[in-house]
């Protein structure tokens, strides 16, 4: 196994390059980072070619339904609610064998979130863990987030008191700072499954919200679901790459604007879901401005009021989140006191183009 990341905390500090001012982190004290290699990272100078379209197989649609190499006898596992959420505890993601990665892939598109408790992961080093995270995918390399240095497939979620990224991304006079979203949704070949864990986190808040979109979808009366299928909506990183550019930030891609179908079906499951989200998506395609606002805010709303088919996954020390990108849409909770740290690490493996209904 890698060395802990924390325990070579001295020997792999590096200064990370924030346009906005340099962190204060004070490295070597008890209240600095626990994980300083994943400091966020940003470079005006770095860029990347536009992702090309690559050829993708689920490895869901080769696993065993019953799933004896992930959910074996020292496996517990504990569903949040009925339509999404899975806690499990006894398994290791890092020693997974591939027979165990093929049904990792279905229990995410089954369950739509797994959170899985007392893992190694944070510990066993960025190679290893991009590794795994290719298992699912071609790894996204973010347009504008900031990365690990060296290791561009990272997306770093870090906010304390000198660097608090929601300042700048939410305006101070909205009422709350929960804003839906699927990662990457603007992507050609959308994200699937998804891994998220905590490197320092608050003692109380800063979860994550999920809602499954395909409950989102089942809630819908029939003939409303005909009416939504084969619609399309038009995904953009334009706005995203703006407000990048505004605080002299990389914009490491140029922008795409991308259509989807509002319906999808997830390829392994057969599964329809509903897949917009107002992060970005800007509007219906052959629809009027007004026509088009009505539709979306509506979908918005239901999804976003939908506590029945939601869920709050919590964080505590050794917790990883698997997700399904194309069944799932996300908010972070901003709930925790800005003085703490919270400090994340997210890989995001691109799936599929996504398959109307």
């Amino acid at each position: 196994m890698s060395p802990s990341v924390s325990e070579t905390k001295d020997a792999q500090v590096q200064e990370p390059t924030d346009s906005i001012g340099k962190l204060d982190l004070n490295l070597k004290q008890d209240n600095g980072p626990a994980y300083p290699l994943y400091l966020p990272h940003y470079d005006v100078n770095e860029k990347f070619p536009a992702t090309e379209i690559f050829e993708f197989s689920d490895r869901g649609s080769r696993a065993d339904p019953a799933k004896p190499h992930l959910l074996g006898a020292d496996t517990k596992v504990n569903h949040i609610s009925p339509s999404i959420g899975t806690e499990i505890t006894g398994i290791q993601i890092s020693q997974l064998s591939e027979e165990g990665f093929d049904e990792l892939a279905l229990y995410a598109a089954e369950r739509k979130v797994l959170v899985f408790r007392d893992q190694d992961f944070k510990d066993i080093g960025p190679d290893r863990q991009i590794e795994i995270a290719k298992q699912f995918g071609y790894v996204q390399r973010h347009p504008t987030s900031p990365n690990v240095k060296g290791y561009p497939e990272f997306h770093i979620v870090y906010r304390d008191p000198q660097h608090d990224r929601l300042t700048f991304l939410i305006p101070a006079n909205c009422a709350t700072r929960t804003r839906w979203h699927i990662d990457g949704s603007y992507e050609k070949q959308t994200p699937g499954v998804t891994f998220f864990w905590i490197l320092d986190q608050p003692d109380v808040g800063g979860d994550t919200i999920f809602a499954s979109t395909v409950e989102a979808y089942n809630r819908l009366s029939p003939e409303f679901q005909k009416r939504l299928e084969g619609l399309r909506a038009v995904h953009s990183a334009v706005e995203q790459a703006e407000t990048s550019r505004k605080l002299g930030r990389p914009v490491r891609q140029e922008p795409i604007v991308t259509e989807h179908p509002i319906v999808r079906r997830h390829p392994v499951t057969g599964e329809k879901a509903l897949f917009v989200n107002p992060a970005f998506t800007r509007h219906i395609v052959g629809y009027k401005v007004e026509e088009s606002q009505m539709l979306l805010k509506f979908l918005h709303d239901h999804i976003a009021k939908g506590a029945d088919f939601q869920i709050r996954a919590t964080y505590k020390p050794g917790t990883v989140v698997v997700w399904d990108n194309r069944v799932t849409i996300h908010a972070a909770t901003g709930d925790y006191d800005i003085g703490v740290r919270r400090h994340a690490a997210r890989l995001t493996p691109q799936a599929e183009i996504p398959i109307p209904a």
